[in-house]
């Protein structure tokens, strides 16, 4: 094997304690095998361990706060209009509740996001369900349907009212037949709730996002408080 000089860049013998070519003294060292440690053996457990994540620990922590999250956004909670404070906040006491838990020395911010990416997942589909089970009881059992079905109606002729307006503004053809159709379809039984499954799972994957970020913020907090001891 053999090294560079670094004056004149030639090779070098490894045993050699001077440059052939232009003699520059070399520095020769040996060393027994397994006298360096390996570049994971050099960090603390801790450090190492940083990015994984104890889930059956983090799993309480996580239902700890999801479950009240997912109540508090969903249809029938008075207080859903805050539903993406409720979200990132559950996410980001969740990561600090598992460190209080745990206690571990360190936690990355990739491993706070995976926490807050679970928290929301529990959260939303619970905040769905809810939602869902909500309309339903709304509409079969206190006979609320109709209500329902105006409000959507008032929806529909809004959204048509938009879009009428944007394609004036663009110069566009308006497709008057075209137009009734579609509202003909989203007034329907199919389109109504076609409708309102694919709004509720759009704003079930908005308040996952900001958990994700939530758990990641809360995984930035505590770095900042918390560094590995080396």
């Amino acid at each position: 094997m053999e090294t560079t000089c670094n004056r004149c860049h030639q090779s070098v013998p490894t045993d050699s304690t001077y440059c052939p070519s232009c003699g520059l003294p070399q520095l020769v060292y040996q060393a027994e095998p397994g006298a360096i440690p390996a570049a994971a053996d050099r960090w603390p457990e801790a450090v190492r361990d940083a990015s994984s994540i104890d889930w059956k620990t983090g799993i309480r922590a996580i239902l700890t706060l999801a479950v009240p999250a997912g109540m508090l956004t969903s249809q029938f909670s008075p207080l859903r209009g805050l539903g993406i404070f409720w979200m990132s906040t559950a996410a980001g006491l969740a990561v600090l509740l598992y460190m209080r838990r745990q206690r571990p020395a360190w936690i990355t911010i990739g491993a706070g996001a995976r926490m807050g990416l679970v928290t929301g997942l529990v959260a939303g589909w619970l905040a769905f369900g809810l939602s869902g089970a909500d309309l339903f009881v709304s509409r079969v059992v206190r006979h609320q349907g109709g209500e329902i079905d105006s409000a959507w109606k008032e929806a529909v002729t809004e959204m048509d009212r938009q879009t009428q307006r944007v394609e004036a503004q663009m110069s566009l053809p308006y497709n008057a037949a075209q137009a009734e159709a579609q509202r003909r379809w989203m007034l329907s039984p199919e389109g109504e709730a076609g409708f309102q499954t694919v709004g509720l799972a759009w704003y079930c994957s908005l308040l996952t996002l900001f958990a994700v970020a939530g758990g990641a913020v809360g995984a930035r907090m505590v770095g900042r408080r918390r560094r590995p001891e080396i």
